[in-house]
């Protein structure tokens, strides 16, 4: 893995971008093309300083493409991820205090409930986090499998984003399986920006949304999101797969700014940030 972008004394004197994370002499010969630890990684895709008093949580979604712009490949989106990918996947998952996923995206992609890792332990204590972050599955009709490990097993108790008009027998189902039900709208849906608040208020500001593309587009409509981690697959596909992000089109479209840019093997790890 090679950083392109922010230019540092290293990759500007290497003229092909790359070279270790961090300070000269932490990780490696500079320019050096090589597999990033995960704590080279986790520092970065470290999550902006809170300020004390401040504590507004801050929304990163991380999703990939192919260069055509196809966010899946026959319904899911492994075929075009890759290991380093991968990689990153789990650092931001290390990260989070919480991941907020859509419920199509759990019955599509068989979610689990997150796991511990030695890897982020320490970095996590530090933090005041749990050992794992929570799953928070937005649903406006609760029609999920309760009895499935993301309900009945997790590390951390799983979340139900929904609104104020859902099913009060679905809610009740969900709650004696021992899901924590959270309200973030008046209807039967959620509203994202609500959504968002509601899970600070539960003291997560650390959040990850991992789609799906309809939710994705639901946050940016909002004006909720805060940073896109994309990965950019070399690869096309052609067909009618789902951009990462759906739904109705902002009224103008939404300027973010390039933070980081990494790559490995032709896979470009984007990361833009809200100006």
């Amino acid at each position: 893995m090679r950083r392109l972008f922010p230019v540092t004394d290293q990759t500007a004197t290497t003229g092909s971008g790359g070279g270790p994370l961090g300070a000269p002499g932490e990780g490696g010969e500079a320019g050096a093309d090589r597999e990033w630890s995960l704590d080279e990684l986790a520092e970065a895709y470290a999550y902006p300083q809170t300020w004390p008093g401040e504590p507004r949580p801050w929304l990163r979604a991380n999703m990939v493409s192919t260069l055509d712009g196809a966010a899946q490949h026959d319904g899911r989106s492994q075929p075009i991820s890759t290991a380093a990918d991968m990689r990153i996947f789990g650092t931001l998952r290390g990260l989070a205090d919480v991941v907020v996923v859509g419920a199509e995206t759990v019955r599509l992609e068989g979610y689990r409930p997150a796991r511990a890792r030695a890897e982020f332990a320490a970095r996590r204590a530090a933090a005041g986090q749990a050992p794992a972050p929570a799953v928070a599955v937005v649903t406006a009709g609760l029609d999920l499998d309760f009895s499935l490990p993301l309900f009945t097993s997790p590390l951390v108790p799983t979340l139900i984003l929904t609104g104020a008009g859902a099913a009060p027998d679905r809610v009740a189902t969900a709650e004696k399986a021992g899901v924590r039900v959270v309200i973030a709208g008046d209807g039967m849906g959620v509203e994202p920006a609500r959504a968002v608040q509601a899970l600070g208020a539960l003291g997560h500001t650390r959040l990850l949304t991992e789609g799906g593309p309809r939710l994705l587009g639901q946050f940016v409509a909002a004006g909720a999101l805060d940073e896109l981690c994309l990965t950019v697959a070399p690869m096309l596909t052609a067909g009618d797969a789902q951009r990462i992000a759906g739904g109705p089109s902002v009224a103008v479209p939404r300027r973010f700014a390039l933070a980081s840019l990494l790559e490995e093997e032709g896979f470009l790890f984007c990361r833009y940030r809200r100006p």
